[in-house]
């Protein structure tokens, strides 16, 4: 198999072609690899390589669905055995005990695991800029963000390194890459794919393991593989009637569809991204859907600083795991040192009464899927960014370091005299992302689904947000869009 041929397979068709004996598993590695080789010095995908790993695998045996697939692992949250779990920064370094139960699955599904992606530090943003390992780039214009946190997965799917490749979504991290890079990403519904054996709920549920995929059915396979709970997770999800692979062969009802391209912040929403879910609604109605202007009533303020404030609160958290490890604070990007000394300002009370709103989101997100069957947004409020696009201003930035190296910093914000360089800090992190945290917070099922190109010919997705437990839903429906608006052989130029 040369690479033209390579990029033309999903995961499943490489599994079949495996099967079938028209290619094996070292040579789809060797192809993954000489793509990789390709690509790194200019988009800088991977942060870590696994090849002498990916072939013990291989030499050992396949077997599983995906047997002889090449796949890529997050740098967060997928434990190898003996190797580091970095998130992108200089302070982690311990190596894994163990597998995580997602890498175990993913190895018993057969996958070659050759790779760790690249994300920003603790996964914290929705761009891809970590110190330790540099900054990765969109394939569709490498002068832009590929997103974050699992860009440096989408910017391997996109290139064509593999066929999919594994992420996780806190906060839009699986479905805002997979806008900015044209392809699908499926955030599932809290407590579908267990965390474990390392970590519960991560982010206190707000989440989800998952991929970023080409291809619908790539994405409803991995979702079979990866489903299910695990001996100690918090608590279980009732498991599909059918295989969501399976549930693709379904006849797919008419549904009830709300849709709204209005930023929850009041923020603005580039025409781009309007026009994306404008003609996505025609495109349903065509297909026979009934769609209406709509959305939940929920505070979308109210909603992003509960957000943020958890997101505060878990900076010092992770600071203070890796100094007990034995990192320094300084090893920190300093916007993390900073937020984590804001982090710091937060009472235990506050953060108490900020995890109880996030019952009324998801009672008020309920009465919105009594009504309907799925909700309609933009993915991202605009096209895939420019690198540096929302960095604090390099003033803030001297002023707030230099306040936290004197100890002020802490002192001033409990007196609530930063709060206007906190709301800032807040607004920046969200105005090109405000649609993405709803799923997060209710521990709902989401989908970015790539249906939008721009003028400049670059991605920009649509999402369709869904009830707990309705992935098979999403799926049958992205499988649908897919067939009537085909996106697989749209691909970036070299």
């Amino acid at each position: 198999m040369d690479f033209p041929t390579y990029r033309q397979h999903d995961a499943l068709a490489l599994a079949d072609a495996v099967r079938a004996g028209r290619s094996n598993a070292t040579e789809l590695l060797i192809l993954a690899l000489s793509r990789l080789k390709a690509v790194q010095p200019k988009l800088n995908p991977v942060a870590r390589r696994l090849e002498k790993e990916a072939s013990a695998q291989i030499q050992a045996g396949l077997q599983g669905p995906l047997a002889g697939v090449p796949f890529l692992l997050k740098d967060a949250g997928h434990d190898v055995a003996g190797v580091p779990t970095t998130l992108g920064s200089q302070a982690f370094n311990q190596v894994a005990a163990e597998d995580s139960h997602y890498t175990r699955r993913c190895k018993a599904a057969g996958l070659v695991i050759f790779g760790k992606t690249n994300s920003p530090e603790l996964a914290l943003k929705g761009v891809t800029d970590p110190a330790r390992y540099g900054r990765t780039s969109n394939p569709w214009d490498p002068a832009r963000t590929p997103g974050g946190s699992s860009g440096g997965a989408a910017a391997a799917v996109a290139s064509g390194v593999v066929p999919m490749a594994g992420g996780g979504d806190g906060g839009g991290s699986i479905r805002i890459p997979a806008a900015c890079c044209g392809l699908v990403g499926l955030r599932p519904s809290r407590g579908r794919i267990s965390e474990g054996p390392q970590a519960g709920e991560v982010w206190l549920g707000c989440n989800s393991q998952g991929v970023i995929t080409r291809s619908i059915r790539d994405s409803a396979a991995m979702l079979d593989v990866l489903s299910g709970p695990e001996p100690g997770d918090p608590f279980q999800i009732a498991p599909p009637s059918l295989p969501f692979l399976d549930q693709l062969q379904q006849p797919l009802r008419r549904l009830r569809i709300g849709w709204s391209t209005a930023s929850p912040l009041g923020t603005p929403v580039h025409g781009e991204a309007v026009e994306a879910v404008q003609r996505t609604v025609q495109l349903l109605q065509r297909l026979g859907h009934e769609t209406t202007e709509a959305a939940p009533d929920i505070d979308g303020g109210a909603l992003a600083r509960s957000y943020l404030q958890l997101y505060f609160a878990l900076i010092p958290a992770a600071v203070d795991t890796a100094v007990a490890r034995g990192a320094r604070r300084r090893d920190f990007e300093p916007l993390t040192r900073i937020m984590a000394t804001l982090g710091r300002c937060q009472s235990a009370a506050a953060l108490v009464s900020t995890l109880e709103q996030w019952n009324g989101f998801s009672r008020a997100l309920g009465r919105f899927h009594s009504r309907f069957d799925l909700y309609l947004t933009p993915t991202l409020a605009s096209p895939p960014v420019p690198h540096g696009t929302g960095d604090p201003p390099p003033l803030q930035m001297a002023l707030l370091n230099g306040l936290r190296a004197t100890g002020l910093l802490g002192v001033l914000a409990r007196l609530g005299l930063l709060d206007s360089a906190i709301d800032q800090i807040a607004r920046d992190n969200l105005r090109h992302v405000p649609f993405t945290q709803l799923a997060n917070v209710t521990g709902t099922p989401a989908i970015s689904l790539p249906l939008h190109w721009t003028a400049e010919g670059l991605p920009l997705g649509v999402q369709f947000h869904g009830a707990p437990g309705s992935e098979g839903l999403l799926l049958q429906l992205g499988a649908e869009l897919e067939k009537a608006l085909p996106w697989f052989d749209r691909l970036p130029r070299d």
